[in-house]
């Protein structure tokens, strides 16, 4: 994918924020539709030095023709930044993206189902409980035991998160491994693995597809509520 798949899209989403109606789109508050400034070629490549990962295509060439982050999906698409000299991605959630296994495969696959099915058969319920100390104790032990399966390091090794939607759940691009360039919906505080966003047509969805998908439907929910004020 080239740069041509970029064009016009700061004009598309300066024209949303222009709108009265552009506060309808879901998270658009937060982002106050401003994108930042593009990296240079230069910024790119020391940033990919750095990380010692060569980033999908499409967000490469968005990252250079359109903005370093900003406005995008549900809360904003993350920034990558140079702070004290090193580069990171930044917004709620964005340190559990780890530079250093960005280089590293993504997980062909995760914890095993039937593992998981079985802890979360034994999760516990309050109203087993007489006391409710006895409970959160119970809890706490099941959370650890849950945590070292979905939220172990090495479970988005080769990924970073993009953005978040609110309520502990966010969004990653796979960066590495076979599943790069894809990104997936990350409820494992709903207790749920990491899973892809497939299109309509059961395919996993790009980088591109989710940014332009989103604005999109953006235009349409401001095109809408400005028909139906």
């Amino acid at each position: 994918m080239d740069d041509q798949q970029w064009s016009g899209v700061r004009r598309r989403v300066a024209a949303l924020g222009a709108q009265p109606s552009g506060g309808e789109v879901f998270g658009s508050r937060g982002h106050g539709w401003v994108l930042e400034d593009p990296l240079t070629d230069d910024e790119l490549a020391e940033l990919e030095a750095q990380t010692g990962v060569r980033l999908p295509d499409d967000y490469r060439s968005f990252l250079t023709s359109v903005a370093a982050g900003g406005a995008g999906p549900a809360h904003g698409l993350f920034p990558a930044r140079r702070v004290d000299g090193r580069w990171r991605w930044e917004g709620d959630g964005a340190d559990l993206t780890d530079p250093s296994l960005l280089a590293r495969p993504f997980p062909d696959r995760g914890p095993d189902p039937e593992v998981l099915d079985a802890l979360l058969a034994v999760r516990p319920e309050e109203e087993d409980f007489e006391e409710i100390e006895d409970f959160d104790d119970a809890m706490e032990a099941w959370d650890e035991r849950w945590a070292s399966l979905v939220f172990a390091p090495e479970r988005t090794a080769g990924a970073l998160v993009i953005c978040h939607l609110g309520c502990a759940q966010r969004e990653w691009l796979i960066v590495s491994g076979t599943h790069r360039g894809t990104v997936w919906s990350d409820c494992r505080v709903d207790d749920m693995d990491l899973a892809p966003l497939l299109d309509a047509a059961g395919r996993p969805v790009t980088f591109a597809d989710w940014y332009l998908g989103w604005l999109r439907e953006a235009e349409e929910t401001v095109r809408r509520a400005a028909a139906h004020p």
